[in-house]
C-alpha cells in the first residue's frame, strides 16, 4: 500500500539504499528530488543507512555539491525548512563527476558505490534516478548493465527510475521499452509520473472502494459523462524548443490524462498490489474505442494561444513570440478529445479530456456529472428543471472533493438551488509539505510499483492518440493562433460538448 502524505508518522522508514541521481546538477534535482528527500528525512522515512550520489559533468566535489543543493533549498521547501533536518540529510550527499558516454567512468562509479556501501551500510541496494534527457536512457542503462551495476542478487536490489517523456509516439515508445529491457527486467523499471504522487489521485481508489454508497453509482446507469481537465495558466516559458517537438497532445494526454482516466474507470482490483491495480488500468485503456480519421475530425480539437490578458491583468505574448518557437509554428498548445470506453460499466458514457497552456486558471480536476433526476414530481411547482449532481475531484490546487446537491431554497414557494459539500485536504489533515515526489521515491525504495507505469500502459496510451497525431500531421492547422491567452481555449473545444448537449464545467479555484 502506498504512502500518503497524511500518514507519515504511521509508516516505517524505507529500506537501506544509495540513490544515484544522473543529472544531479539540473533543475529537477534542485527543485524536486532533494526537497522531497528532505521532507522524507523530516518525517523519519529515510533509513539511517542511506546516501545520495549525484552524477553530472560539473566539476564538483562532495562539499561543493552540498553547497549547490543548499543554495535554494529554502526557496523550494519554504516554511517547512528545518536546519537540523537539513544537516542530517546534507551529510549523506556525495558527488562524482562523470561523462555519461564514457564507459570507463562507469567502472569508477562502481568503485565509488562500493565505498559508499561500506561507509553508509547501504547493503548494495541502488536506486538509479534518470534526471537526464530521454535520449540518454538507453545508453546509460546499457553502460550500467555492461558494468554489472544492474545485476541483482538474493541480498540486494537495483531499480531505475525513468522520467517522461516515454517516447514521442507509439513506435519510439516500443523501441525505448525494448532498449530498456535489454538490460533490465520490467520489475526493475519505475516510470515516474509526478501526478500519481498527488493525494487526490491516490484517493480516487479510496473514495470509490471504501465508501459503500459510491461504487453502486459508478456506471452508465447513473453517470452522464466525465470531464478531465489539466489546465495551465503559464506559457511555455524557457521550454519553447522542447515544446515545438512535443505539443500539448504528446506532452500531457498519453502520460497524464489517460492514466487518470484509467483510475476513474477501472474495475475494482482484487487487491492494492501493484500488478492487480495496473492490470485494471490497462484493461480500461484496452477498452477505449479507437479513433478513426473521421472520428479525429469530429472528436479532437487543437489550439494555439495568441496574445491576451490573464485574469490577473497581466498582458502576455502569443506562443509564437516565445524563445525557441517558430514564428509560423503549427504546434498545438491546447488539445481536447472525446473518448468512449467499450465495456459494460461505461457503455454510452463519453469522457472529455482537455489540457492547455495560458488558460484562465491553473488547475487539474476530474468532474463526474450524474444524470438528471426525473422532474415529474415537480410538475405543479415553480421548478422547471433540476440541475444534475456533479462530483469534482480536485487534484491541484487546494486538493479535495466537492459534491453539488439540489436543496430547497427557503421561502413559501418551491425552488431548488445548488449547494456544495466541499472537502479540502488541508482543512482536515493539515498542509503537509510535499513536492509530489515523496510518495513515489519512498515507494520505489520499498519496491512498490503501484503508482508507476508499466511498459504496456505506456504503449497503450500512445496507441490511443496515434491516429490523432497522424491526422493532425497530415492536415496542418490554418487558424492558429485560435484562442487568446487567459481564456479556456478555442471555441471548437466548447462545441465538442455543445454538439452533445453538454457544457464544460465552469471552474472556480477555491481561495486556499
Amino acid at each position: 500500500m502506498s504512502l500518503t502524505q497524511s500518514n507519515y508518522t504511521q509508516t516505517s522508514a524505507a529500506l537501506p539504499n544509495a540513490m544515484v541521481i544522473f543529472g544531479a546538477g539540473g533543475d529537477l534535482a534542485k527543485r524536486k528530488l532533494i526537497p522531497a528527500l528532505l521532507h522524507l528525512c523530516n518525517a523519519g522515512l529515510l533509513p539511517d543507512s542511506f546516501a545520495v550520489l549525484g552524477l553530472d559533468r560539473l566539476d564538483l566535489d562532495d562539499d561543493s555539491f552540498r553547497d549547490l543543493m543548499g543554495e535554494h533549498i529554502r526557496d523550494h521547501v519554504g516554511a517547512a525548512f528545518d536546519q537540523a533536518v537539513w544537516e542530517r540529510l546534507i551529510g549523506r550527499l556525495h558527488y562524482m563527476q562523470i561523462d555519461m558516454l564514457d564507459g570507463a567512468d562507469y567502472e569508477r562509479l562502481r568503485g565509488r558505490l562500493s565505498e559508499i556501501d561500506t561507509q553508509r551500510e547501504t547493503e548494495g541496494n541502488y536506486l538509479f534516478y534518470m534526471a537526464i534527457p530521454p535520449s540518454l536512457f538507453p545508453h546509460v542503462t546499457s553502460r550500467l548493465g555492461e558494468t554489472g551495476l544492474l545485476q541483482e542478487t538474493e541480498n540486494d536490489w537495483r531499480r531505475v527510475v525513468i522520467e517522461k517523456p516515454f517516447g514521442q509516439d507509439l513506435e519510439s515508445a516500443v523501441a525505448l521499452n525494448h532498449e530498456l529491457h535489454d538490460n533490465l527486467d520490467e520489475r526493475q523499471i519505475y516510470r515516474i509520473d509526478h501526478y500519481l504522487g498527488k493525494e487526490t489521485v491516490q484517493n480516487i481508489m479510496v473514495f470509490r472502494f471504501a465508501n459503500g454508497f459510491i461504487e453502486p453509482l459508478w456506471n452508465h446507469h447513473h453517470i452522464d459523462h466525465v470531464q478531465l481537465t489539466v489546465a495551465e495558466s503559464v506559457g511555455v516559458e524557457h521550454r519553447g524548443a522542447y515544446y515545438e517537438e512535443a505539443g500539448a497532445l504528446r506532452d500531457m494526454i498519453p502520460n497524464h490524462l489517460l492514466v487518470l482516466l484509467g483510475f476513474i474507470a477501472m474495475e475494482p482490483p482484487n487487491s492494492f498490489e501493484s500488478s492487480a491495480l495496473r492490470d485494471e488500468v490497462n484493461k480500461v485503456l484496452d477498452a477505449i474505442e479507437p479513433l478513426s480519421p473521421e472520428d479525429v475530425l469530429r472528436h479532437a480539437v487543437r489550439g494555439q494561444y495568441g496574445e491576451g490578458d490573464m485574469p490577473s491583468g497581466e498582458k502576455v505574448k502569443a506562443y509564437r513570440s516565445s524563445p525557441g518557437v517558430d514564428l509560423q509554428s503549427r504546434t498545438e498548445t491546447f488539445a481536447a478529445l472525446k473518448l468512449t470506453i467499450d465495456n459494460w460499466r461505461w457503455a454510452g458514457v463519453p469522457f472529455y479530456l482537455r489540457t492547455g497552456k495560458r488558460l484562465a486558471a491553473q488547475c487539474t480536476e476530474i468532474a463526474i456529472q450524474f444524470k438528471k433526476a426525473p422532474t415529474v414530481i415537480f410538475k405543479n411547482t415553480d421548478v422547471e428543471q433540476v440541475d444534475p449532481n456533479m462530483l469534482v475531484l480536485r487534484i491541484q490546487p487546494a486538493e479535495g472533493i466537492q459534491m453539488s446537491l439540489g436543496a430547497k431554497v427557503p421561502g413559501p414557494t418551491m425552488g431548488v438551488g445548488i449547494v456544495n459539500m466541499d472537502f479540502c485536504y488541508e482543512d482536515y489533515f493539515g498542509n503537509k509539505p510535499a513536492t509530489g515526489y515523496e510518495t513515489l521515491i519512498y515507494d520505489c525504495m520499498n519496491g512498490d510499483a503501484t503508482l508507476y507505469k508499466h511498459a504496456d500502459t505506456i504503449e497503450k496510451g500512445w496507441e490511443i492518440v496515434q491516429s490523432v497525431m497522424d491526422v493532425w500531421a497530415a492536415l496542418p492547422p490554418r487558424d492558429f493562433p485560435n484562442y487568446a491567452a487567459g481564456t479556456w481555449g478555442p471555441t471548437a473545444a466548447g462545441a465538442l460538448l455543445k454538439n452533445d448537449g453538454r457544457l464544460w464545467r465552469r471552474i472556480k479555484i477555491p481561495n486556499k
